[in-house]
């Protein structure tokens, strides 16, 4: 094999890596509305197969990067109630978090990151590789 093919080789190597299919994120500006905060996922999934159950982790942090609120849910299935989000479909969860007094401040930044995803076969994936969560602007 020649420089050149070899070189094409692991350019076709790194280019099928990055366009790996992915459950994509986009996590929405906390909203302050009263005693809560809410914060809006939109989930789309571009994997293979469905995603029975996905356990995310909702942080809401001040100014000061101190945290302020949390919350943890099932955002995709976990129970009868709520189905599998099937190949190329799309979802939106909603973290409601509460505060037992007023919010001392409305510049709040969420932070949301993946515990558990459940494919259909039963089969946990990596949610570090198959997990993209991007942030939308406010």
């Amino acid at each position: 094999m020649n420089h050149a093919s070899r070189i094409l080789v692991y350019l076709t190597i790194i280019y099928v890596g990055a366009v790996q299919a992915q459950l994509a994120v986009v996590l929405s500006p906390a909203r302050i509305e009263g005693q809560k905060a809410i914060v809006s996922l939109t989930m789309t999934n571009y994997l293979a197969k469905s995603v029975e159950s996905a356990r995310a982790n909702c942080f809401l942090l001040d100014e000061r990067g101190t945290m302020v609120g949390q919350s943890t849910k099932w955002v995709i299935g976990g129970t009868k109630a709520r189905p599998a989000l099937q190949p190329k479909s799309g979802t939106t969860f909603n973290f409601v978090i509460t505060s037992p007094q007023p919010w001392m401040t409305t510049n709040v930044t969420a932070k949301i990151s993946f515990s558990r995803v459940v494919l259909d076969s039963g089969k946990l994936a990596d949610v570090r590789q198959d997990v993209s969560v991007v942030t939308a602007e406010k």
